[in-house]
Order: C-alpha cells, then sequence, then structure tokens
C-alpha cells in the first residue's frame, strides 16, 4: 500500500513537472556592432583632414592677405606659422587633457571651436588680429588630432582593424593637405582670402553631425592634471617650433632663434625635473616606459624630418638653381602625391597583415634611400632622378609614419591612447621643423642629401633595435 501510494506520488509530481515550463537558458550575450561606424568613422577623420587643410591652404592667399591687409612682409608669414607653432606646442598638453576629461568631449569641443575661430579670422581687420585668430586655431587645431585617434583606438577594437582604419585616416589626412594649396587657389580667385576661412565652419558642422554618436569613452578611472607639467611642455615644445622655423626661414644669422632653442632647452630640462617627482606626470612613466611607443615616436620624428627637409631642399634647388618657376616647382612635386593618397590604404593592411614592425622599418629603409639618392646628386642632377627620389620619400614616409601611428594605438595603454598620441604627433612636429631648419644653411642638394641620409639611417638603428613586444591594450 505504502509502496503503491508512492508510485502514485512520484507519477504525480513527474505530471507537474512536465506541465511546469522549463526556464529558458539566458543567451550568451553577443557584442553588438558600432551603428553606423562608417559615419563616425567619418567624422573622426574629417577632424584630421580640416587640421592639415589649415596647414597650407593659407599659403597661396598671403598676396591676397597683404594687400586687402596691408600686412608687412615681415608679419605676412606669422598669419601661418603661428597656426603651425602654437598647433605643435600644445600637441603634447591636449593629449593629456584629452585622457583626463574624454577623448569625445575634447574632441567634439575643439571642433566646435575650430569653425567659430575660423569665423574670427574670416573677419579680421588687421594682420595682428589675424595672427591671433590663427593662434587661436591650432589651439583647436591641436584638440582634435590625438583625441581623434584615441576615438579611433575605441571604434575598432580589433587590432588589424584599427590598423586599416588608420590607413584610411592618414589617407584622408593627407588629402587635406594636398587639397589646401589647390582649394585655396579656387577660393581666393572666387572671392578672396577670407573664403578660406569661411569653408571651414561648413565643413565643421557636417563633421558634428557625422560624429554626434560617438560613445562617450569616460576615462575608467579621472587622472590629476599636472598643471606645471603642461604648461612647461607647452614653453618647451613651442619655443623649439618657433627656433626651429624662425631659423629655417629666415637663416641662424640672427639671436631670436638662439634664444628659442635655449629657452625650449631650459623648459625641457625643467619638465624633466618637475616630471620626475610628480604625482601624475604628462609623459607617465608607465608611457615612455615602453620601448615600442619610443620606437614609434622615434620612427614618426625622424620619418617626417627626411620628408619635409627633402621638400624643402628640392623646393630650394629647383628655384635658385634651376631657376623654375613657382607652377613649375609645384608641377614638379605632383608625382609624390599619389602615394600620399593611395599608400596609406595599403600600409593599413600590411600591418595588419605582417605587423607594425616590418612596415615601419621598410619605409625608413626607403626615405634613407631618397636621402642617399640626393647625397650623391650634384647640382647639374637629372630632374628625372630628383622626382625618383621624391617619388621613393613619398613611398617610404607614407608607410613608415601610419604604421608608426597604427602601433602606437595597439602598443599605448588603453588610458593613456591620448597621452600617447599626443607624444607621438608632438614629436612629428618637432621632426618636420627640424628638417626645415638643418637643412635652412646648407648650399647645396649633395649637402642635404648626406644629413636627411645619415637622419634616416639614424631612425632607422634605433627602431631596428627594439625587439617586438606584445601590444599592451586591444
Amino acid at each position: 500500500m505504502t509502496f503503491a501510494s508512492d508510485r502514485a506520488g512520484d507519477r504525480a509530481a513527474d505530471t507537474v513537472r512536465r506541465a511546469k515550463p522549463k526556464p529558458t537558458p539566458t543567451p550568451t550575450p553577443t557584442p553588438t556592432p558600432t551603428p553606423n561606424r562608417r559615419l563616425l568613422f567619418t567624422g573622426i577623420a574629417a577632424g584630421n583632414f580640416l587640421v592639415l587643410l589649415d596647414t597650407s591652404i593659407l599659403n597661396v592667399a598671403l598676396p591676397d592677405v597683404r594687400s586687402d591687409l596691408g600686412a608687412s612682409a615681415a608679419a605676412l608669414p606669422w598669419t601661418v606659422d603661428a597656426y603651425t607653432i602654437v598647433f605643435a606646442g600644445l600637441l603634447l598638453a591636449s593629449g593629456a587633457v584629452a585622457d583626463r576629461f574624454g577623448a569625445r568631449s575634447v574632441y567634439r569641443g575643439a571642433l566646435l571651436a575650430f569653425g567659430v575661430l575660423s569665423l574670427v579670422c574670416a573677419a579680421a581687420p588687421g594682420a595682428a588680429f589675424l595672427i591671433g585668430g590663427r593662434a587661436l586655431l591650432g589651439v583647436a587645431a591641436a584638440g582634435m588630432v590625438p583625441a581623434s585617434l584615441a576615438l579611433l583606438a575605441g571604434l575598432y577594437a580589433d587590432p588589424g582593424e584599427r590598423a586599416k582604419a588608420i590607413g584610411v585616416w592618414a589617407a584622408v589626412s593627407s588629402t587635406g593637405l594636398i587639397a589646401g594649396p589647390v582649394l585655396g587657389g579656387a577660393l581666393v580667385e572666387l572671392g578672396g582670402w577670407r573664403l578660406v576661412f569661411l569653408v571651414n565652419p561648413v565643413l565643421v558642422l557636417g563633421t558634428l553631425v557625422a560624429s554626434r554618436g560617438i560613445a562617450a569613452g569616460r576615462p575608467d578611472s579621472v587622472r590629476a592634471v599636472d598643471r606645471a607639467g603642461i604648461a612647461l611642455s607647452v614653453v618647451a615644445l613651442a619655443a623649439l617650433s618657433f627656433g626651429l622655423i624662425d631659423a629655417g626661414t629666415e637663416g641662424w644669422g640672427r639671436p631670436w632663434p638662439v634664444l628659442a632653442l635655449v629657452i625650449a632647452a631650459a623648459a625641457f630640462a625643467a619638465l624633466f625635473a618637475v616630471e620626475r617627482r610628480a604625482a601624475a606626470p604628462i609623459l607617465p612613466g608607465a608611457l615612455m616606459g615602453l620601448p615600442r611607443v619610443r620606437a614609434d615616436i622615434v620612427a614618426g620624428a625622424m620619418a617626417s624630418f627626411v620628408f619635409y627637409g627633402v621638400l624643402y631642399a628640392l623646393t630650394q634647388w629647383m628655384v635658385n638653381e634651376r631657376g623654375m618657376s613657382a607652377l613649375e616647382t609645384g608641377a614638379a612635386f605632383l608625382p609624390m602625391t599619389l602615394p600620399m593618397c593611395v599608400m596609406p590604404l595599403v600600409t593599413g593592411r600590411l600591418v595588419a597583415r605582417i605587423g607594425a614592425r616590418r612596415v615601419i622599418l621598410a619605409g625608413l629603409v626607403l626615405t634613407t634611400a631618397a636621402g642617399a639618392v640626393l647625397a650623391f646628386a650634384s647640382d647639374e642632377v637629372p630632374l628625372a632622378l630628383v622626382i625618383a627620389a621624391q617619388v621613393t620619400l613619398s613611398f617610404g614616409a607614407t608607410l613608415a609614419i601610419p604604421a608608426a601611428t597604427a602601433d602606437m594605438a595597439i602598443a599605448a595603454p588603453k588610458e593613456l591612447a591620448a597621452t600617447a598620441q599626443g607624444a607621438f604627433n608632438a614629436g612629428r612636429q618637432a621632426g618636420s621643423a627640424l628638417g626645415v631648419a638643418a637643412l635652412a644653411p646648407l648650399t647645396t642638394l649633395g649637402t642635404s642629401g648626406v644629413v636627411l641620409a645619415c637622419g634616416g639611417l639614424l631612425a632607422l638603428l634605433l627602431v631596428a633595435v627594439v625587439r617586438p613586444s606584445a601590444p599592451t591594450t586591444t
């Protein structure tokens, strides 16, 4: 009897269990792809396009600026250089600020400021006002570049995809640099130099719309602000850029570039002393202690040194030695523009396939080779050989610089992404200015080639001795 009742109870329990719905297993969450990632990428890349567009778009408008504003010959170059010097001086600081307050906030705030300040420049009543506006425009530009690269690293978590995206980003940026003189000339012909600045707010508005869906990406932990380090880095980089640019354009026979370089050396020495005791240094040891990070900065700086040094040396040679007109000189540089537009796309794919280090080394080999070709060139060298050297240089630079940029995005810790890109781009700007300043006193193309080849070879050796290591973050 007992056994029968037990069996009946068991059957009843089984019936209840069968009737009761089984709990639905919780599915494993899968990563949701970023919506409209191409649109967000456009919103990030367009900012850097604007920054580089404004480094070259005003040059062709300078004669119109002079006639309209009555600017003196001494003041006119500063309408261009004020932007470059302030931009270079603030790159390191802006990277630290972006890591402190969030890359999205800094990027979009700087982008909005860029549009407003462009309107200020367009309304300039005099040369001094325009120079001041261009300096403030350099502040906004500096805020965009490290933050945009940090946002790009966050948008593409996979290192291979990130490398390809940075290649496209570099190609878009190069297009801005190349398009500057062409667009600037067309705008001046259309309505005068003020249109050069009025085109910026239109581009800014489109970029703000495209980038509005970017994740906020607030830092996991709030970093303290190293005010002393930021101030000293700004003084050091701005003084260094001023001294090198001024010496390269006006010569070394005056006290101003020497004084600026003395100030830069003193500020760098003070920065080194302050950073050793700072609780939150502007260049953290966790970043600069990484060999790959240091190698990437060296590669970017020296590739820029050779690239801009060759541009300067060849321009002087074509005008002074060959007696070529401005139009002929510009046409002679056209062959090197195609690699600048196309190669960064290839570089991103190469980095994803064979690794950044090999691509960087290949790029530095080509940049060194370009300098070596010029080192053996006499003043009567055929123009075809010179064009071959500049095309070789263009291929080398568009391999080394985007590859180093992509590797920096992988090698640097996530929480220091913008700081790393600020340091990298500050090194690039310093290398560009040094390339012009080092070659300014040289009188022959061969001597310039020797200096450039030695610089490229030094960078090649420094990068080659760095052992590849695992990425710090993905």
